[in-house]
């Protein structure tokens, strides 16, 4: 069940473009919130990103850093799944939403809660597509773990629950970026499978136009693919508001750059920002992260619609 709270009923939310007066599906994208952190291992928080995000999008405009616009681009605030329920209750209600979404042809942006949260919305994909999908995952860490301190559905499973999927065939179908951190049966599948995985390190010594372009190379097969972005993928100095941060991390250049290539070379479905957690960052830095990625992306989406207007 999805609970729309003062903040999600708020036109200005969203930098103006939240449409409570549209139905979701005659919006150009719809957006919601896992306010959950149960499946953090570490530092919890993430569970109070959706409504900070909100709150604090209502001095915002519908603006790229190029200096364009989309005014009209219409966004509907579907609000916060339920979460007073167990995990597999909810995960279930999320998985059911996203397949409805895809299966309409919407594009949807998610914002979590930790990790774990991105398991259901991928059940979710899986259920309302025919064919294989691709996934980006944008993170310090791969979350391949079988099961992390006993918990298999927690944000260190998200990819190896993915790899159980019908239309996850392999390690072909996930491409890894900004990882710099393995836990001991991460590593065993690192010395002995093809995984797809750009480190930070490699990020850095080989330039991010690099990284693009291979992830683009390697993801072009799909027709659909959903990126998932933890924050802590960026270096501490820019989002240090995360459970799990880890020092040598990917710049806020480097990731708008890696975004802009991204969305606009592949057929992205939708998105998700995760593990901002606002109670461990006094300046909100990270939840100010989140909140450019998630106005870039929208000024991708909407030029690829014909609504973003640009100066002559």
């Amino acid at each position: 069940m999805l609970i729309k709270n003062e903040y999600a009923k708020n036109a200005t939310a969203w930098c103006g473009l939240n449409r409570n007066d549209m139905k979701p599906e005659e919006a150009d994208c719809v957006i919601f919130g896992i306010p959950f952190d149960g499946g953090a291992s570490y530092r919890g928080g993430a569970a109070e990103a959706p409504d900070y995000l909100r709150q604090n999008t209502l001095c915002s405009t519908p603006s790229t850093e190029k200096l364009e616009y989309y005014a009209d681009y219409n966004v509907v605030d579907l609000g916060n799944f339920e979460v007073d329920k167990t995990r597999e209750e909810m995960f279930d209600e999320v998985q059911k939403a996203v397949a409805e979404i895809v299966k309409y042809g919407q594009k949807f942006t998610m914002v979590g809660g930790d990790h774990s949260v991105t398991i259901p919305v991928l059940r979710g994909i899986n259920d309302a597509v025919d064919e294989d999908f691709g996934i980006i995952h944008i993170d310090a860490h791969m979350d391949l773990c079988y099961a992390l301190e006993g918990d298999f559905l927690s944000h260190g499973n998200t990819e190896r629950r993915a790899l159980e999927l019908e239309h996850v065939s392999g390690y072909e179908n996930i491409y890894f970026i900004g990882i710099r951190s393995i836990e001991p049966d991460e590593f065993e599948l690192y010395k002995s499978e093809p995984i797809q995985v750009k480190r930070a390190y490699d990020c850095y010594k080989e330039g991010i136009e690099a990284v693009a372009d291979d992830c683009i190379k390697k993801m072009k097969r799909f027709n659909n693919v959903y990126l998932t972005f933890d924050i802590d993928a960026l270096d501490p100095a820019y989002a240090a508001g995360t459970g799990t941060p880890q020092f040598g991390g990917l710049t806020s250049r480097m990731a708008l750059t890696l975004l802009e290539r991204i969305f606009t070379e592949l057929n992205i479905i939708g998105f998700d920002v995760v593990e901002i957690a606002p109670p461990l960052d006094p300046s909100l830095a990270s939840m100010y992260a989140g909140r450019k990625i998630i106005q870039e992306v929208w000024g991708y989406w909407a030029d690829q619609i014909g609504k973003l207007e640009k100066k002559d």
